[in-house]
């Protein structure tokens, strides 16, 4: 995997001085890029480290989960680029331990905005979008044409909504794709990965962030969705166009629905692809909204219950999700 330059001294100063509630406010500032669900991407430092994205997660309980997960992010990467052919942003991983916490950074090149796709489609034709999607949905297809060739010996779960894509070499002052599009995945932090049949990646590792009086109304309901959706193409073809209402841009989901469906007729006669239908992926889309959205509120509600009990909260959270 390709490296990248990290300053572990930055990132150790930086987690003995991080004001959770207020990043830019901590001893070494910092400025979110991004919110996941299990992770908040950063941009820490100064000048010469701005050419970073730094994705923290801060849910492991000792030394060992982190070891685990950094070496199972390093196998997922390496399937994805190594086996399957997919083109990945350069990044690297580091372990740190603060206070009897365990914090895993994954490090990337970081990205031109208005080349992420979510903000391309902002100034692209409608055509050039269409060309995009299929762009998308043919290295989606690599993924899920691995998983069929090695089914019940390895397997990869992967989310493959447009936001998760930059494409490399575009100008936004010249909006027009190349001929050859190239893309570059990067949404690496959840390494969604089975071993004859076996999930690797701890399923309880979702659960350190939420709050505990949540936990088991969310592993008993939603947990096994979330470890198997990315298993599923159907399924996360649906996620991919119900994206494009994330992303403000209703307008475009008719002809990416249709795209879609012509492009798994073509491709999976012999699977028997059920169509995607706009009644479909806009029930999904207020669905996740709505889960969401109530999820941040109680995580909220969880992060003041911490500050009344004189409890550190280690959790960056936005102020609100844009679903």
């Amino acid at each position: 995997m390709p490296e990248v330059k990290i300053n572990a001294q930055l990132l150790r100063e930086f987690e003995k001085g991080l004001n959770p509630r207020f990043p830019e406010r901590s001893q070494v500032p910092a400025r979110v890029l991004d919110y996941g669900e299990i992770s908040t991407v950063l941009e820490i430092g100064v000048e010469s480290e701005k050419g970073l994205a730094y994705k923290r997660l801060p849910m492991f309980r000792n030394e060992e989960e982190a070891r685990s997960y950094q070496a199972l992010y390093d196998e997922y990467v390496n399937v994805l680029q190594n086996r399957i052919g997919l083109r990945v942003v350069p990044g690297d991983t580091i372990r740190l331990a603060d206070r009897g916490r365990f914090v895993v950074y994954i490090v990337q090149e970081k990205l031109p905005r208005e080349a992420i796709g979510h903000r391309a489609i902002h100034c692209l034709s409608p055509a050039e979008v269409t060309r995009l999607v299929l762009a998308v949905l043919r290295e989606t297809g690599k993924v899920f044409d691995f998983n069929q060739q090695h089914k019940g010996e390895l397997e990869i779960g992967f989310d493959g909504q447009i936001s998760n894509w930059v494409i490399v070499g575009f100008d936004p002052a010249a909006p027009r794709l190349s001929e050859e599009i190239r893309l570059m995945y990067f949404d690496t932090s959840t390494p969604l990965l089975r071993k004859n049949g076996e999930e690797q990646l701890d399923p309880e590792l979702f659960l350190r962030s939420a709050p505990s009086f949540l936990v088991w109304i969310i592993r008993l309901l939603f947990l096994q969705d979330v470890m198997t959706r990315y298993y599923d193409f159907r399924q996360v073809m649906v996620d991919l166009v119900a994206n494009f209402y994330k992303e403000q841009r209703p307008d475009l989901i008719p002809g990416v629905v249709d795209t879609v469906n012509e492009f798994c007729a073509a491709g999976m006669q012999a699977s028997g692809f059920k169509p995607i239908t706009m009644e479909e992926v806009r029930a999904y889309y207020r669905e996740d909204a709505w889960i969401w959205r109530t999820y941040l509120a109680f995580r909220k509600i969880d992060r003041s219950l911490h500050r009344l009990l004189g409890r550190e909260y280690p959790y960056i959270l936005p102020e609100k999700i844009q679903r």
